[in-house]
């Protein structure tokens, strides 16, 4: 059984299907960088949908993304709308006013994840450090072992309108206690024919 499931995983492998978040995505090798849908992508090791739209790929220099100037070497997931869904710095940088992690000595692979709403805005990143994020002390750091051993809660995350919807405490906050994830309540007013951010 052991031999069968080897088998069959590396079959995939070699009809070039990902394993990773999107199944049907297709590698394809490009051997120098390339502009693909206005993208700068490195050569190597590139990920498209079955349609051909641009999956994955690492960028080859600074480019933009939203309102977001990413640096070169970071690697970009995208939805099949072609805006970004997740995105591996190459550094720390600051995004939407707050310092997120990047790649780690050891690799981009092992550093922290940030991700979007399929219409562009910015959906979780993990800080550098402990930071006020709208007024809560949220913690800092990466899902590893040591910092985080429960399993990614070092993450924070926003609603779609870009309010705070949850991080985990850095010091006791309204009730909370440190190292506890609080979820923010999130309140909209119905006005006429439209609905606006409560105050």
């Amino acid at each position: 059984m052991r031999h069968a499931v080897l088998l069959f995983v590396l079959s995939l492998l070699s009809a070039g299907t990902s394993l990773a978040s999107e199944p049907n995505a297709l590698y394809n090798h490009i051997s120098h960088d390339t502009t693909i849908q206005g993208f700068p992508c490195a050569k190597g090791e590139t990920w498209f949908y079955p349609d051909g739209s641009l999956n994955q790929c690492r960028l080859s220099r600074p480019a933009v993304l939203g309102d977001v100037r990413v640096p070169g070497g970071s690697v970009v997931e995208f939805w099949p709308n072609g805006e970004a869904h997740f995105l591996l710095l190459q550094r720390p940088m600051v995004l939407g006013g707050y310092r997120v992690r990047g790649g780690t000595r050891r690799g981009l692979s092992l550093g922290a994840t940030t991700s979007f709403y399929n219409t562009g805005e910015l959906r979780s990143f993990y800080l550098v450090s402990n930071e006020s994020v709208q007024g809560v002390p949220c913690r800092g750091g990466s899902w590893n072992t040591i910092t985080d051993p429960t399993g990614g809660d070092n993450f924070v995350e926003f609603y779609q309108d870009g309010k705070l919807e949850s991080c985990k405490l850095s010091h006791d906050f309204s009730g909370f206690r440190a190292g506890e994830r609080i979820a923010m309540p999130h309140f909209t007013v119905a006005s006429e024919n439209r609905t606006r951010a409560a105050q």
